[in-house]
């Protein structure tokens, strides 16, 4: 590997070193945070800001912790939540934000944010995942071998086949829970997920490399067939059960839960389709529920987070459209808070009596954090400036993030006006990278170029189209690091051009809204017409030498492309792709195709099987044998069509490597890649 590749690897893509997974406690005095020391340190510590004196103080080196594997359920959380980190992957805070628990290798720990003594090891029942500290951190439940624990105490869920605690497939890679249990506020009582995956098929996961080794099994939600069977469960401190009773075959997603108070639950469950999305009252002593308000979309409502919500006066916070969808909008009560000047992205919570908001207010690629008057709708800037802006917020504390093409800053702002900066020990970005951006076609889709570094104009350079293409993910952003590896192809010698065609987020309901009951069609007439529209504009391009490459979705893309358009299209490396959807997940697929069983001509028209015997093109198809997000069939599937059609293609298949490409696989896969568009694109 060269220099870039290599500090690439090193570095964890320029993440290690680099403040993660910020909470704030005890009113907003304590910021917790995970760090490892330095930007080729792999293990994360957890540590915590005392916003008081501006100190920082380490509780817990997983270097001092006995050694060991990560159990199998604790990988697969990772890799839901795409942890690629190394040592304490997660914590969690006690109600009042004095103390943290976490799980390593199996065993759990508690710390202090006073920091006087070390890490105290719980006794635990089995291998812990997903530990949470109640009110007081006097008890903590954790999961082990499918059952819910608390220590002290022991077992409290039943012994009854299900998997009790954590959050099935759907839900944390799709719906955005990525837990299952939930202390109320007294401290004394569990709010429980109940999961039945035994109508499920089952896939296997296995190390060719390693044929000694014995297969790991996993239930999998596939589109159009079961989705697991998940209920809410009040377990109360004296043995006592009270089911939660919503009406499940009509609302079978779960995607919150969390105690109001005391007395009630809020739970917000969707519909298969995910057009209705219901926020429910619940009462823990009868399992009663009640509908508080319903969120509808005739396509699908589109995630928001922070939505819904009900405000501390009563009134409920809603996702809305404007009309015609040009806008991403709030309601109150039904009524639209905010209009077509801003793109609301996500609620960050209240702050000084007004809703702390992610929108955008220009250009897509940028993000501001705003005040927003829940009466007036008046908006006031607390992060303004170019680039992508994020908040967290509590007890009048706030964190801004701040990233642009000169890095990444954050800042804490205590209620009394002090503020701190947590130490940021990652590796300096080594590109500071200025793609240009520009809107094209009629549907004004967002592009980005990047040029080699010393590019001499009237060069001309064979083009790589880079990027993912498919809902749920926005490419073309002010995020800095996303631009850092696009900048070493293009010093490899291309122009580098990322397409957020119609269907990706943050431009419009509409424009995302456009990839309904269609991926292929939408994705490919915009990335072809966007891509002709740069050649246009940039003369550098050379459009007869276009390379395309793609992970997931942008995997499916790349495939796609040389499969349907080979007349622009003369190479392509499609990773981990999806190739047929009807063998992807239920909550992902059907949110915008459909059931397959009512839409067969949907899943036909997306699937790259039958478009086999069209391939022209050279073809890399790569996948990670250990990938339980994008199996290895979907690629193995495609490649066994391609040879059955008799068409030549290359494949790169990498035992025991996952969806996320952990350590330095990303970077070795590259310089493969790299050899094969040289060779295709005559470079």
């Amino acid at each position: 590997m060269d220099d870039f590749l290599r500090l690439s690897a090193a570095t964890g893509r320029f993440t290690h070193g680099a403040p993660r997974a910020f909470s704030f406690g005890d009113d907003g005095r304590l910021l917790w945070f995970l760090r490892s020391t330095g930007p080729v340190d792999p293990l994360d510590s957890l540590w915590v800001l005392d916003t008081t004196s501006g100190a920082e103080t380490r509780l817990a080196d997983p270097r001092t912790l006995p050694a060991g594997t990560l159990p199998t359920a604790e990988r697969r959380l990772r890799e839901r939540i795409r942890l690629v980190a190394a040592g304490i992957g997660s914590y969690a805070l006690s109600g009042d934000g004095l103390r943290a628990v976490f799980a390593l290798h199996g065993r759990l720990y508690e710390v202090t944010s006073d920091g006087t003594a070390p890490p105290r090891e719980l006794p635990t029942a089995g291998t812990a995942v997903d530990p949470r500290p109640n009110a007081d951190g006097s008890r903590v439940a954790y999961v082990t071998a499918d059952a819910l624990h608390t220590v002290p105490g022991g077992r409290i869920s039943p012994d009854d086949g299900a998997r009790w605690g954590l959050a099935e497939f759907a839900a944390a890679e799709e719906l955005g829970r990525g837990r299952g249990h939930w202390w109320s506020p007294d401290g004394r009582t569990l709010l429980a997920a109940r999961v039945d995956e035994s109508a499920l098929g089952r896939r296997w996961i296995g190390d060719p490399a390693h044929p000694e080794l014995p297969v790991e099994d996993f239930a999998y939600p596939e589109a159009g067939g079961p989705n697991a069977d998940v209920q809410l469960w009040v377990l109360g401190p004296d043995g006592d059960r009270v089911r939660l009773g919503w009406d499940a075959g009509t609302y079978p997603y779960v995607s919150d839960a969390a105690w109001e108070s005391a007395g009630e639950i809020l739970l917000t469950v969707q519909d298969r389709l995910q057009q209705t999305v219901l926020l429910l009252g619940a009462d823990p002593v009868t399992g009663v529920t009640r509908e508080l308000s319903r969120t509808t979309h005739p396509q699908w409502v589109d995630p928001l987070p922070g939505t819904p919500a009900r405000l501390p006066d009563g009134r409920m916070l809603t996702a809305a459209d404007t009309p015609g969808g040009t806008a991403r909008a709030l309601a109150l009560d039904g009524k639209l808070l905010t209009g077509d000047g801003i793109q609301v992205r996500r609620v960050a919570g209240l702050h000084e009596g007004r809703l702390l908001v992610e929108a955008g207010q220009r250009d897509p690629a940028e993000q501001q954090v705003l005040l927003l008057d829940p009466e007036t709708g008046e908006r006031t800037a607390l992060a303004d400036g170019p680039g992508v802006h994020t908040v967290l917020a509590s007890s009048g504390a706030l964190l801004l993030t701040s990233a642009d093409a000169d890095g990444i800053r954050r800042s804490v702002r205590t209620a009394d006006g002090r503020e701190f900066s947590p130490a940021d020990l990652a590796e300096p970005l080594p590109h500071r990278v200025l793609p240009v951006l520009e809107r094209v076609t009629e549907h004004r889709v967002p592009t980005a170029l990047v040029l080699p570094r010393g590019h001499v104009p009237g060069t001309r350079l064979p083009v790589l189209v880079d990027g993912y293409g498919g809902p749920g993910f926005q490419d073309v952003s002010a995020e800095p690091r996303r631009w850092q590896h696009r900048q070493w192809w293009a010093d490899q010698g291309f122009a580098v051009v990322t397409i957020d065609n119609r269907g990706t987020p943050n431009v419009s309901p509409a424009y995302t809204h456009a990839m309904y009951r269609g991926f292929s069609e939408v994705t490919l007439e915009d990335q072809v017409a966007a891509l002709q529209a740069l050649g246009a504009r940039h003369r550098d391009l050379d459009l007869t030498r276009v390379g395309v490459r793609g992970w997931s979705y942008g995997g499916y893309f790349a495939a796609l492309a040389v499969l349907r358009r080979p007349d622009l299209f003369h190479a392509a490396a499609a990773g981990a792709a999806p190739t047929d959807f009807r063998h992807y997940d239920t909550a992902y697929t059907e949110r915008y195709l459909g059931l397959p069983q009512e839409h067969p001509e949907v899943y036909e028209r997306d699937s790259l099987i039958p478009d086999a015997p069209r391939l022209s093109r050279p073809l890399l198809l790569i996948t990670g044998l250990a990938d339980d997000n994008v199996h290895p069939s979907h690629t193995l599937r495609l490649s066994r069509a391609l040879t059955d059609a008799g068409r030549p293609h290359r494949l790169l298949a990498l035992p025991g490597v996952t969806h996320m490409t952990p350590g330095a696989t990303r970077e070795k896969v590259m310089l493969q890649e790299l050899d094969f568009f040289r060779t295709e694109l005559r470079l």
